[in-house]
């Protein structure tokens, strides 16, 4: 490793920093950066993949956080979820831009933390975490894909022989052919579709809700926290973990990184529409879902309104259009995600030199891709844990990378005196979310091996 001032220029392979032309003639180099990692969008371009990226079918997990939470420390939680997050966002775009003002564009999160902190270990660190994000969105778009077509499966087939693992594969199926979009910036037609998409069902299910929590059919409302004061504690942080996944992002770097060069300022005007968006979808959600069930909300608030057993307390025609909302933007969400992946893998094999539809890339392209979302579809098959799989996702991939690294890169980036308030709000931002990232993967686990106690592989349905 060598230092020029207070840059740091690590030996690693993908770390070109020195100047420039230096960088520019490496990334042409590069086929993830030239194929995958397109710079060539805007700010609204910007703001379809955050929201696409954020706002997405998680949100009907919401009224079952609030379950182990209940109403005034869950909707503190939120707000304070959403105020961090938009900070951090807005601190990581302001570094990102600083960089590339000084000729050091980063287009991948992971070169940002290794040039800013100079440890090459960070590198591995952030790849790593990147990947569990990845897989555990990708497997949790394919789990609750499968599970909303298992849904309307069941409501015109009740006696229908087809299990969860059969409707995951026929999601899986889907995302085979999707997968094959070559990069970030072709997908800004269908993240734009995915904006007015998570808009339209949070309306259908806020009204699919309030209709329930009205219906002489519905459960008596229990807003009490359940289980021992042991119990509650873990709960409360498995809950905080959830909305870690919920507001989680973990790729924005790799969004600013499709922006048209200069990219000063215009992550700021994506994330005001990303969180304008925020503001109307997810509190809509969370209160009127947690209102109609209280602390019976499941972890897919549909399959509290369309209860295994008892009637449905919704008009039918509503929850299909919720359902089939939802459907099509998991395909989008699960797109988005795996740009990091599919980047990882375009850079070891693709050739830069020739076309980018040429048979040497698109054979490679088509192998890769796919193996990569039949091993998420088949992890989803084999652990239906919907709710569990968030709360991990959370806890050891989207609290670090969202709530702990972008503090840390702006304090070493810019170095606030020790005696600002900036500095000082970092700091507690940094410590207070890493023991709730600590016990958020402590109580996830301890979920998951709860769950695990009472389950088959390949279950037929998907636990809470």
């Amino acid at each position: 490793m060598t230092t020029n001032g207070n840059q740091y220029f690590p030996s690693h392979p993908d770390f070109h920093y020195n100047n420039s032309i230096e960088d520019d003639t490496h990334r042409d180099e590069d086929a993830g950066a030239t194929f995958v990692l397109q710079s060539k969008g805007n700010w609204w371009h910007a703001g379809f993949h955050l929201t696409t990226a954020i706002v997405g079918p998680t949100i009907l997990t919401l009224p079952y956080a609030f379950g182990g939470m209940g109403w005034t420390f869950g909707l503190f939680s939120l707000t304070v979820a959403a105020a961090v997050t938009f900070y951090s966002y807005f601190l990581m775009a302001t570094v990102l831009d600083n960089c590339e003002k000084q000729g050091r564009r980063h287009i991948r999160f992971r070169e940002l933390a290794s040039d800013i902190l100079g440890s090459g270990w960070m590198f591995y660190f952030v790849v790593s975490v990147q990947t569990t994000i990845n897989m555990g969105v990708g497997v949790g778009c394919i789990l609750l894909g499968g599970e909303c077509v298992q849904i309307m499966y069941s409501n015109l087939d009740s006696g229908g022989q087809l299990k969860l693992y059969h409707f995951i594969i026929m999601v899986a199926l889907i995302m085979i052919f999707l997968s094959q979009l070559p990069s970030f910036h072709s997908l800004r037609h269908i993240n734009l579709a995915s904006l007015v998409l998570c808009l339209a069902y949070s309306l259908t299910v806020t009204i699919a809700c309030i209709l329930a929590g009205r219906s002489s059919e519905a459960p008596s409302k229990d807003y009490s926290i359940k289980g021992s004061n042991l119990t509650r504690v873990f709960n409360a942080f498995s809950s905080m973990s959830i909305l870690g996944t919920i507001f989680g992002n973990g790729i924005l770097p790799e969004i600013q990184a499709t922006l048209a060069p200069p990219a000063t300022g215009k992550m700021f005007k994506g994330l005001c529409m990303c969180y304008g968006v925020i503001s109307v979808t997810f509190y809509s959600v969370a209160v009127t879902g947690y209102w109609a069930f209280g602390n019976n909300a499941k972890s897919n608030i549909l399959k509290s309104i369309m209860p295994d057993e008892g009637p449905t307390l919704a008009p039918t025609w509503l929850l299909a259009l919720s359902i089939c909302f939802v459907l099509l933007q998991l395909f989008a969400i699960a797109l988005v995600y795996s740009q990091v992946a599919y980047e990882i893998m375009e850079k070891k094999s693709a050739d830069v030199k020739q076309s980018i539809f040429a048979m040497r890339n698109l054979l490679p392209r088509l192998v890769l891709r796919s193996l990569y979302i039949i091993v998420c579809a088949f992890i989803a098959a084999m652990l239906p844990f919907f709710g569990d799989i968030n709360a991990l996702v959370g806890a050891i991939g989207f609290i670090p990378l969202d709530f702990i690294l972008p503090m840390l890169l702006y304090n070493m980036s810019f170095k606030p005196p020790r005696n600002s308030a900036t500095y000082w709000i970092n700091n507690a931002i940094m410590v207070v979310f890493t023991g709730v990232g600590i016990m958020g993967t402590i109580s996830s686990v301890r979920q998951i091996a709860i769950d695990a106690k009472r389950f088959k592989l390949f279950s037929s349905n998907a636990f809470d």
